[in-house]
C-alpha cells in the first residue's frame, strides 16, 4: 500500500494509456466487423472467407504481431499505433463471427415483415436487423474488450506502456506491491468495462425489458 500511495501520479498515467490502448482498438473493431459481418451474412460464400480469414487472423500470437507490425506499417517499435491496430485485428476477428450469427438469429418472419412494408435492405438492417442482434453483439462485444485490456498488458514486455509495465518492472525491480496493484487495476478495469457494456446493452433494447416485464407477470 505504501509503494501505491507513494506513486499515485504514475499509476494514473499507466491507467489512462491502457484504457487507452485497450478499448480505442474495441471501437475500430466494432465498426469494421458490423459491415463484415452483414457481408458474412448475406451469402454462404462471403460467410466462409470472412468468417474463416477472421478465425486466421485470431491465431496469430499477439506478441508476434506486436513485433512485425511495425515492418508493415513503417512505424518505430514503440509507436502506440502498433499496438492500436493489432487490438484492432483482434476485435474485428472475435466479432465478425458474433455479427453474422447475430443477424442470421432475426427470425424470418420480422425480416419479411419489414420488407413487405417496403424496407430497403439497408434501412432494414439499420431498422431492424441491427437493434434486435444487439443483445448478441453485446456479448461478443464484452469478450473482446476484456480480451484487449489482457492484451495490452502483453505489450509491456517489448516496452509499451499500460498496467502491464507495473508487471515487468515490478519483476524486474522485485516490487510485490507494484505487481499486486497492476493485476488487480487490471481486474477491475476489465469489470467496470463489462458492466458498463452490460448496462449499455440494456440501454439500447428496452423491449427486452418490457418482454421479461411481461415474462415475469404471466409466471406469477
Amino acid at each position: 500500500m505504501t509503494w501505491v500511495l507513494g506513486n499515485l501520479p504514475l499509476i494514473g498515467d499507466l491507467l489512462v494509456q491502457h484504457i487507452v490502448f485497450s478499448l480505442v482498438p474495441v471501437v475500430i473493431g466494432l465498426v469494421l466487423a458490423i459491415p463484415l459481418g452483414w457481408l458474412a451474412d448475406r451469402t454462404r460464400a462471403g460467410r466462409t472467407i470472412v468468417i474463416n480469414l477472421s478465425g486466421l487472423l485470431y491465431t496469430i500470437p499477439s506478441l508476434a504481431l506486436f513485433v512485425f507490425l511495425p515492418a508493415i506499417l513503417g512505424t518505430s517499435i514503440l509507436d502506440p499505433i502498433n499496438v492500436i491496430v493489432a487490438l484492432s485485428v483482434y476485435t474485428v476477428a472475435l466479432l465478425v463471427r458474433t455479427i453474422a450469427d447475430a443477424l442470421s438469429a432475426v427470425p424470418d418472419l420480422v425480416v419479411n415483415s419489414a420488407t413487405a412494408m417496403g424496407f430497403t435492405p439497408a434501412r432494414r438492417f439499420v431498422g431492424v436487423d441491427l437493434p434486435l442482434a444487439i443483445p448478441v453483439i453485446v456479448a461478443g462485444l464484452r469478450v473482446a474488450a476484456v480480451s484487449s485490456i489482457s492484451l495490452v498488458t502483453v505489450g509491456s514486455t517489448v516496452g509499451f506502456g499500460g498496467l502491464g509495465r507495473m508487471f515487468t518492472d515490478g519483476f524486474q525491480r522485485v516490487i510485490t506491491a507494484e505487481i499486486i496493484a497492476g493485476i488487480v487495476l487490471v481486474l477491475v478495469l476489465a469489470l467496470v468495462v463489462d458492466t458498463l457494456l452490460v448496462q449499455g446493452g440494456k440501454a439500447l433494447t428496452p423491449w427486452e425489458r418490457a418482454g421479461e416485464t411481461v415474462r415475469r407477470g404471466v409466471e406469477a
